[in-house]
């Protein structure tokens, strides 16, 4: 059975996790999105990126995830140059070590709480069979159920995903990016659709998880109060550049009205 309390290897290569230099990114021959992005995260930490609409935050998640090239610049994640065209082979190896977490938890409605949960397989090797709980294989099954233990659901495994609160599907979207452990969560606005209570308990317990199992967490948040009080750093875009990067606790009311301003 899968050990979700112990911390992934992350290789060699890969001694940071995210790493971009002078990354310019433009569509076409539209507008500079990201202008000159640089930063470095280390393997284990936990990071809030901040900023306004049209900031360029989703651009650059994007972009650290091998989505969208570059225009100009570098781009590294857990060791895979991602600064021009990605072949799919890299794609691929990326994938089966980061686990993503959104705003909308996609979760199949009608299917169990666990066959969701093991479709966070998908892209493995004969991963047809994590279709639904019923072709998964007990192994796939086992390693579920302790991703579920882990977000507190594990009694819920064989109800229908509808029939639970916003917030327990978005643990349930948790568990589902935890399932194969990966070296690295990327999760977009994850407490953004669900009420103050809930979207605090979720972030909570993904910063909890992440920390205790050395996972690197990059999150973007509309909510200052989460990016403070979960991350280990903040960092944050205006107008497509980096205008803060320091340590949560360093972070000022000032700190965030200047970059709001």
């Amino acid at each position: 059975m899968l050990d979700l309390n112990q911390r992934p290897e992350v290789t060699a290569q890969a001694e940071t996790a995210l790493r971009v230099k002078g990354l310019i990114k433009r569509y076409g021959a539209g507008p500079v999105i990201l202008n000159g992005v640089s930063l470095s995260v280390r393997p284990g930490e936990r990071v809030a990126l901040i900023g306004s609409n049209g900031s360029g935050k989703s651009t650059l998640l994007r972009c650290l995830i091998g989505l969208h090239p570059a225009s100009a610049g570098e781009v590294s994640c857990l060791g895979e140059d991602l600064s021009g065209r990605v072949d799919a082979a890299t794609l691929a190896r990326l994938r089966r070590q980061t686990g993503f977490v959104f705003q909308k938890h996609c979760l199949v409605r009608r299917r169990s709480v666990l066959s969701n949960v093991i479709h966070g397989m998908m892209g493995l090797p004969g991963s047809w069979r994590a279709f639904s709980a019923m072709t998964a294989p007990q192994v796939w099954r086992e390693q579920a159920m302790t991703a579920l233990e882990a977000v507190n659901l594990a009694p819920r495994a064989a109800e229908r995903a509808d029939a639970l609160s916003g917030g327990q599907q978005q643990r349930v979207a948790i568990a589902r990016a935890l399932v194969r452990r990966p070296q690295l969560l990327i999760a977009d606005e994850p407490a953004a659709s669900l009420d103050p209570v809930a979207g605090r308990d979720v972030m909570a317990l993904f910063s909890r998880l992440a920390a205790e199992r050395g996972i690197t967490l990059f999150f973007t948040s509309h909510d200052m109060a989460h990016a403070v009080e979960f991350a280990d750093r903040v960092i944050a875009l205006r107008a497509g550049r980096v205008v803060l990067d320091q340590p949560a606790a360093r972070v000022t009311k000032g700190d965030l009205a200047d970059v709001f301003a």
